[in-house]
């Protein structure tokens, strides 16, 4: 499934602005109100033409909200689409071109609909402000095309851009650039490889972008997973089942190889709670299945 295609809407390219933040400074506020948000809007418009003239003949859809990564990739895209739906009972300012800007800001320190940013996330080094752009399929996939294709690699925005952002959120701008959907799921696949969370990401990318589908975590010492019908079930071992799978073979018949099996079993759970966690963030519905010895541990979890 192509993250450009929102399932039951028409076509859009999606994306996000990204501010790589210094993290050694602090950052005032998490929203811009209406007047802060529509002079930026219309940078973001003018960055988006110069990387593909035919942008400026869609429809772009921005708030004036900082988020991190993982608000923006869930599964089926809820806060870009969020802003699709509330862009349709919103007024429209036009922009050189044809071209048309909805900029949402705040009004009394509120967001309309559900685009509040969780406070859970927050203080991340990486902050996104999310815009949708549609129009024309033909139009909306040729730019959609040519953003996958160069965003990646000269997607950096205007100085300008970069200064109001940094201006009107208080915050000190590092680096701002340009990112589809895609572009941030395969920087955010790299980091989870550095975290050491590298065997988790099939399971997120399927429920991205082919939520309908299946893939499995079935590597021990890994916790088994299997994403089906729109959620992650995890094994739920019992102490029998564990050792059945996990640490069959091993002598447990002194206290020092008990202690090391505890252990072994301790890390194994904080393992499964740290990828239930993550999935959480992500937006993935986790359920736990409770599996004895001797059970047939990939049925149990179909």
């Amino acid at each position: 499934m192509d993250p450009t295609v929102p399932p039951a809407a028409d076509l859009h390219v999606l994306g996000a602005l990204a501010l790589e933040l210094d993290g050694a400074a602090p950052v005032a506020r998490d929203r811009l109100d209406q007047a802060g948000t529509g002079p930026l809007a219309d940078l973001v418009a003018r960055d988006l033409a110069g990387f593909c003239a035919e942008a400026a003949e869609l429809e772009l859809v921005l708030v004036g909200a900082l988020y991190d990564p993982v608000e923006l990739l869930r599964p089926g895209w809820p806060l870009h689409r969020e802003l699709d739906q509330l862009a349709a009972r919103a007024p429209r300012s036009g922009i050189a071109g044809g071209g048309r800007v909805i900029a949402f800001g705040s009004h009394d320190g509120r967001l309309p609909g559900a685009l509040t940013p969780s406070p859970d996330f927050a203080g991340g080094p990486l902050r996104l402000l999310p815009f949708v752009l549609t129009g024309e399929a033909g139009a909306v996939a040729r730019v959609g095309d040519a953003f996958e294709r160069e965003l990646i690699e000269r997607g950096m925005a205007g100085a300008d851009t970069a200064l109001a952002a940094q201006d009107g959120f208080g915050l000190r701008v590092e680096h701002a650039r340009y990112l589809t959907v895609h572009d941030l799921a395969a920087m955010t696949a790299l980091q989870y490889e550095h975290a050491g969370l590298a065997a988790l990401w099939p399971l997120l990318e399927t429920a991205l972008l082919q939520p309908d589908g299946e893939a499995w975590l079935d590597q021990p010492p890994e916790p088994l997973l299997h994403y089906v019908a729109g959620e992650v079930r995890i094994a739920l071992f019992s102490p029998a089942a564990w050792y059945a799978r996990y640490a069959g073979g091993v002598a447990c018949d002194s206290d020092d190889a008990r202690a090391r099996l505890q252990r072994q079993h301790q890390h194994f759970e904080a393992r499964q709670r740290q990828i239930a966690a993550v999935l959480g963030a992500h937006g993935v519905p986790v359920t736990f299945v409770h599996c004895e010895r001797d059970a047939d541990y990939r049925n149990a979890l179909g």
